[in-house]
């Protein structure tokens, strides 16, 4: 089973990615469960979406993720504000939105790091509002480039299902954002992996 923890904040698109993720995984066989957690619901606040996918028909727990996987970060600002990398497991992946390559990035070299800017990528999309642009799909796209086994046309697929607006839009920004991904595995994550 694989899990992960997105962090993001309300009006991101933070839940909206989980569900999404979820659809695409279930596209390809995996079975699914995603749910988020946030207290009262407002713009800027910090957000949390859980996605757990497995191979076959795992009994899953309803709990938040302790130890995840795969960490998200739609918001690059809860690197400082937030403990995002709190229980994740020694190997395991950081993805980041941000324009900074993942070598700049504060990350312990015992995790693999993915960088997008997932912001601009939106932006050029027209995702949101240039204040607020709307960041989940473009960083489906990058998240794809993480997970090997996710084809980016299946996350195409459940964006063009699920995206409440905009869904070529969206799924251009996931391809957009697939391509400009920037991946860093330390030594040190290969040997101990």
């Amino acid at each position: 089973m694989i899990e992960i923890r997105m962090h993001g904040r309300g009006g991101q698109g933070t839940v909206v990615a989980s569900k999404i993720l979820a659809v695409a995984a279930f596209k390809t066989g995996k079975y699914v469960q995603s749910f988020p957690q946030f207290g009262v619901e407002r713009r800027g606040a910090p957000v949390t979406a859980f996605v757990r996918i497995g191979e076959t028909e795992e009994l899953f727990v309803r709990s938040f993720i302790y130890t995840p996987d795969l960490v998200v970060v739609l918001d690059p600002t809860l690197l400082t504000s937030v403990n995002v990398l709190d229980g994740l497991k020694t190997g395991g992946w950081v993805l980041v939105n941000t324009p900074e390559p993942p070598q700049k990035l504060q990350i312990p070299e015992t995790f693999s790091v993915a960088t997008v800017d997932a912001t601009a990528i939106a932006l050029k999309h027209k995702l949101g509002t240039r204040t607020q642009p709307i960041v989940n799909t473009a960083i489906l796209g990058a998240l794809a480039r993480v997970l090997e086994w996710l084809p980016l046309e299946k996350v195409e697929e459940a964006i063009r299902e699920e995206a409440p607006v905009k869904p070529e839009e969206n799924a251009a920004a996931a391809r957009d954002a697939f391509e400009a991904t920037q991946l860093f595995t330390p030594t040190e994550v290969i040997q101990h992996a």
